[in-house]
């Protein structure tokens, strides 16, 4: 694989040392290429093409279904992915009692949904992180037999632990529970196969690894459960006639297309679009080894500044985030890392680097030199 092809794709590397995708991605040149095309196509001709603009969402939907393995008819798109949880969230049809079992290291998409059910009689029962890590046994063991459902995020946002999808979707099939997934922290870096791992539902934002502007993302939700998760929020678009304004038939449509309740953000689209055709062009597993490879570089770096790796070093375990402390005042590190070229987050004790697949060792150096710096004042 030439990368360094790819890394022409990305005008970021001009500017920054970015290594920060976990957090909000920068765009492909391609993204804003396309975005370009359709803002001219609307101002120098109105609505003269929205055959082909439909067109276009048709064919991102089918890009997307591709990433994950999932039917056509089985994906939506989203403004982001509290709104693709709260699809499900809200239209279980809870009774009083039931519970939803989710990780205590949930980023608050995959937390607030299910603790505003609080007011139907649903609790939320917390399984505890060991280390950063979610044990497949504390989930099975908050599992009872008011349990509808299990969330977890296919990757958990600080440590960076990779859950173990297949053998969660497969406990809970085999007890008749529901398992969603937040897989913003994944999508666009690792593989990912709804029906090999038993999902039931899947929402992600397109903004990080998935290298798409922020209010775009795709839902999934397995035909086996449609019929289970009734609409909450349903508009014209719902329903199976939605073109024939005033002929009212309150039959949704069969598929996902239920939820998307109105008209489009059809610009996000085709930057979601122009994200996936490059991600798909260079291959999941290509990316996915890439990233990991820069990773073995972070976390060998950080051993030799005496730093401690938090991410999971076991290859099952792994994502594209490299979590360490080191032995120095982090906030002055941040302060001091913003009057820098170099984008990383640092938050909740933890030094947190997560890069895509352009980037390259020379990235890598230039972020420890400036992190050297400051530790040599």
């Amino acid at each position: 694989m030439n990368w360094d092809k790819w890394r022409d794709e990305f005008p970021v590397t001009q500017n920054r040392i970015f290594l920060d995708h976990a957090k909000v991605a920068p765009l492909p040149q391609r993204v804003q290429d396309r975005v370009s095309a359709f803002l001219k196509d609307a101002c120098e001709h109105g609505t003269a093409n929205y055959p082909k603009w439909m067109a276009e969402t048709d064919r991102v939907r089918a890009r997307f279904a591709e990433l994950i393995n999932a039917d056509e008819d089985e994906v939506a798109f989203v403004k982001n992915t509290s709104e693709g949880i709260s699809i499900v969230a809200n239209g279980i049809d809870w009774k009083e009692g039931d519970n939803v079992v989710i990780p205590n290291i949930e980023f608050p998409a995959n937390v607030y949904p299910w603790m505003n059910l609080k007011r139907l009689g649903v609790e939320v029962r917390w399984v505890k992180a060991v280390r950063g890590r979610v044990p497949f046994e504390q989930i099975a063991a908050q599992v009872n037999n008011r349990t509808r459902v299990v969330s977890v995020s296919s990757v958990e946002c600080n440590s960076g632990f990779r859950n173990d999808l297949n053998r969660i979707g497969a406990f809970c099939r085999e007890k008749g529970i529901y398992f969603c997934v937040d897989a913003i922290q994944s999508l666009g870096i690792l593989p990912m196969d709804v029906k090999k791992d038993h999902i039931d539902f899947l929402a992600a934002d397109g903004h990080k690894w998935l290298l798409s502007v922020e209010g775009l993302g795709g839902f999934y939700i397995s035909k086996r459960v449609l019929e289970n998760i009734y609409p909450a929020v349903v508009g014209w678009d719902s329903v199976v006639n939605a073109n024939d304004y005033l002929n009212y038939d309150f039959t949704f449509r069969p598929g996902a297309r239920r939820y998307e309740e109105g008209s489009f953000n059809v610009m996000s689209i085709f930057a979601f679009g122009a994200a996936l055709d490059v991600l798909l062009e260079v291959g999941i597993d290509n990316v996915e080894q890439r990233v990991k490879g820069l990773g073995d570089i972070i976390m060998e770096k950080v051993k030799q500044k005496g730093g401690k790796i938090v991410n999971s070093t076991d290859p099952g375990e792994r994502s594209g985030i490299v979590s360490f402390t080191l032995n120095c005042d982090l906030e002055k590190l941040k302060t001091h890392l913003a009057g820098t070229n170099v984008s990383l987050t640092i938050r909740d004790g933890l030094i947190r680097l997560s890069p895509h697949f352009y980037n390259n060792e020379t990235d890598i150096d230039h972020c420890f030199d400036h992190i050297d710096a400051f530790l040599k004042k």
